[in-house]
């Protein structure tokens, strides 16, 4: 059954399918990515990109904060880079003795956590209560941070040197890990001509505002999950806890996470229900990150992206 109550509008449709296309201007030959970043920022999730430098991670984060007009900031992670210097600090006025608390770049709507796994560990820490409860605490005060708000966090999943593992708690914070890769000939070729004198992102259309968007993530918690649906779920998920190699398997976050992100995929594509498709297509990227294998399947060779395949072609389709 549908929500007779939601009514997703083709204007509505069309301007997250224009926003789309704004940032495919920029990021070429990446419709996939694209889409699912979105899917993300409607179902109020976090991304994880992972890849090489130079395949464009700061201008795809860039270009969405163009074209939803939403407030940006930048971090690049350091080991030398403290929990204050990206939430914020209680600052000593030596005139009368006061405290002012000075906002750190976490107070956005868009915060890019760029090569995340250079900072140290507590660092990393500082993000976590931020992407959970979008509020941080600073000497035992609480502050609210932005709606919307989302982290996209880049790493380097090739050099090692000098950078500190994302833990297994950390990674469960992220709704997706995305990678993009390389663009085909064909697309970097119009790479070239495109930026021979001028940078498309500065042409990137504001299609939506900060201030609708949470309008629209609301909606998105209004999309049908039928029990068959649902159950299909938890028996995707379920298994990822039984299956032989897998040493720790998805927690229920990341049935949250999977739940939430079919119901923004259905949203985006116009659709007051999800569909098992919606559930197939988007297992592999909420559930590979979260995945720990053990020594025996590590050492020969399997990798948890086999394990979700498998699970996702042995498990039967509900109707």
């Amino acid at each position: 059954m549908t929500n007779p109550t939601l009514d997703i509008s083709s204007d509505t449709t069309d301007k997250l399918h224009a926003v789309k296309s704004w940032i495919e201007t920029v990021i070429r030959g990446k419709s996939e990515v694209v889409s699912k970043l979105l899917i993300c920022l409607l179902a109020k999730g976090h991304v994880l990109l992972e890849d090489v430098p130079g395949v464009g991670k700061t201008t795809l984060a860039h270009a969405l904060s163009a074209a939803l007009d939403l407030r940006f900031s930048r971090i690049q992670f350091t080991p030398d880079l403290l929990p204050q210097d990206l939430l914020g600090a209680n600052v000593l006025n030596p005139r009368d003795g006061s405290f002012t608390f000075h906002k750190g770049p976490v107070f956005t709507h868009l915060l890019l956590a760029d090569e995340i796994n250079r900072a140290s560990p507590r660092t990393q820490s500082a993000l976590l209560e931020a992407m959970n409860e979008q509020q941080v605490t600073i000497d035992g005060e609480t502050f609210p941070l932005s709606s919307p708000f989302m982290v996209i966090a880049t790493e380097n999943p090739v050099e090692f040197q000098g950078t500190y593992p994302l833990p297994e708690a950390q990674l469960d914070r992220f709704m997706m890990r995305l990678s993009m890769g390389y663009p085909s000939p064909d697309e970097e070729l119009l790479m070239l001509k495109e930026r021979r004198a001028d940078d498309p992102l500065r042409h990137v259309h504001k299609v939506l505002s900060a201030k609708e968007l949470p309008a629209l993530q609301q909606k998105v918690c209004e999309v049908t999950v039928s029990e068959d649906v649902a159950k299909y779920m938890l028996r995707l998920v379920g298994r990822t806890r039984r299956e032989s190699g897998v040493e720790i398997g998805a927690s229920p976050r990341a049935s949250l996470a999977l739940y939430h992100a079919a119901q923004a995929q259905a949203f985006f594509l116009g659709r007051t229900y999800v569909s098992p498709k919606d559930v197939q297509e988007l297992f592999a990227d909420c559930m590979t990150h979260r995945l720990v294998l053990n020594s025996a399947a590590r050492y020969g060779g399997m990798s948890a992206a086999h394990i979700i395949n498998t699970i996702v072609a042995e498990e039967p389709v509900p109707a």
